[in-house]
């Protein structure tokens, strides 16, 4: 089929210069949701007809399966899918989209294109208890006769409650006589795509509609309010299928997921927690509350404590990572690694069984098997224009409070001692201490405040 995708419009409830398409669901623009859901229909045409924002939505998603057309000025959506005619295979239905209303369901979709089949038109309506601001559905005999706008509307045809959401299937020669037939001659001045409704009852073409499965897949944006609200429902819907596929949530109602989050058995994760990108949680991994989570994997039985941010990082399986941690990009932590409170990771290696309990910095380094990490230990990786390496050996041990210069290399079984600032290779099974002497002045005296 073809798939016309109507993004045009101004928003100007948004209160915002970003086009109203483009503001994110979940992590991704409003328009991606519908192209993601048009690319599970496999159309041989997905066409976006754009406008307000200029050049920002084909820039910011184009790809070889989306042609982009340009609607200037905006004259209605009947006006739009006119910019896309000539793109469109004429031996195929064509699908009209909104890239405002990202909730709308494949199987939804599927049963509406089935309706139509290759030479009726179909139209996904629903009934609304209030459906103030909606098309209503005029039918005569239970047949559709037309869609009646809310301004154009008569009082009687204001009671009805089946309103049109404005996803319709046509056949798509039939749809281009109907496009050229429009007029602009109504309340809003502009060409309304539900008019073709009348004409293909006039060309005897038979009006089918489908009904979507829940009320919120035809829920549109057209303010920040109506935004939030979605992004609610959506994420929701999301915790559901993690708890029907097993998941434990402390509370579905306090998850956010903005990309894709893959979990094996027996994952729990508290309140509060971000998943971004594409997350891969192992089997039995417990995820504490308020944990933000970005394109990375946790391996089996890891335990992730509270307030930590694991960002494209790796860790290994029965580690302990948290509270207050920071796992930075290009960090790889081996199984059984300790990472405590207020330690931050950057581009790191951690093998098996290795630790840095609290207050440390390791960024830019090898670190062994074994290898305890002191309180208070940094690694200095940056000479102020250069990133350099420290490579830290299997059961190395490096006391509190040390500076590690890099490029710096500590022996395996070496231990550095409390204080030290290590410029140098440290030897391996060796002490290695670098501080100044201590030294005791017997009869000082503390400074007095003077008295004003």
């Amino acid at each position: 089929m073809n798939v016309v995708i109507l993004a045009a419009g101004m928003g100007k409830r948004m209160q915002s210069d970003l086009p109203k398409v483009l503001h994110p669901l979940a992590g991704k623009p409003l328009l991606s949701h519908v192209i993601d859901t048009a690319r599970q229909l496999s159309p041989s045409r997905c066409c976006v007809v754009y406008g307000h924002g200029g050049d920002k939505v084909p820039t910011q998603l184009a790809a070889d399966d989306l042609q982009f057309v340009l609607q200037e000025p905006q004259l209605g959506t009947g006006h739009a899918v006119m910019q896309a005619v000539s793109k469109l295979n004429d031996d195929q239905p064509t699908l009209v989209l909104y890239g405002d209303v990202p909730l709308t369901t494949v199987a939804t979709l599927r049963a509406l294109t089935e309706k139509a089949g290759k030479d009726k038109l179909a139209i996904l309506t629903i009934a609304m208890d209030d459906p103030t601001g909606y098309g209503r559905i005029v039918r005569e005999q239970n047949k559709i006769v037309r869609i009646v706008e809310q301004k154009d509307a008569t009082e009687i045809e204001r009671q009805i409650q089946e309103v049109n959401t404005g996803i319709l299937v046509a056949p798509t020669r039939q749809l281009k006589d109907w496009l050229s037939r429009l007029s602009n001659h109504n309340a809003q001045g502009e060409y309304y795509l539900t008019d073709i409704i009348a004409l293909a009852v006039k060309d005897n073409v038979v009006i089918e509609s489908a009904q979507p499965s829940h009320a919120w897949e035809t829920l549109g944006v057209n303010s920040k309010v109506q935004l939030a609200k979605l992004e609610r429902i959506h994420q929701l819907n999301l915790a559901h299928q993690l708890l029907e596929q097993g998941i434990t949530l402390a509370d579905p109602a306090r998850i956010d997921i903005r990309g894709e989050l893959y979990c094996a058995r027996d994952v729990s994760i508290d309140v509060g927690c971000v998943f971004e990108g594409q997350v891969h949680i192992g089997q039995g991994v417990s995820i504490g509350a308020y944990c933000v989570i970005k394109n990375s994997r946790i391996a089996d039985n890891a335990n992730i404590k509270p307030f930590t941010h694991i960002d494209e990082a790796s860790v290994g399986s029965d580690s302990h990572i948290g509270p207050y941690a920071r796992l930075r990009p290009g960090t790889t932590l081996g199984s059984d690694v300790h990472v405590g409170n207020f330690v931050e990771i950057k581009n790191s290696e951690f093998g098996a069984h290795s630790k840095a309990n609290h207050l440390a910095y390791v960024g830019d380094t090898s670190v062994g098997s074994r290898v305890n990490i002191g309180a208070g230990t940094i690694t200095c990786n940056y000479d102020g224009a250069n990133k350099h390496r420290t490579v830290i050996e299997d059961d190395a041990f490096i006391g509190s409070d040390t500076q590690l210069v890099a490029p710096v290399t500590v022996g395996k079984g070496a231990t550095i001692g409390a204080g030290t600032t290590l410029t140098k290779d440290a030897p391996p099974d060796s002490l290695t201490v670098s501080r100044a002497r201590q030294t005791t002045i017997a009869g000082w005296q503390r400074p007095v405040k003077q008295k004003k």
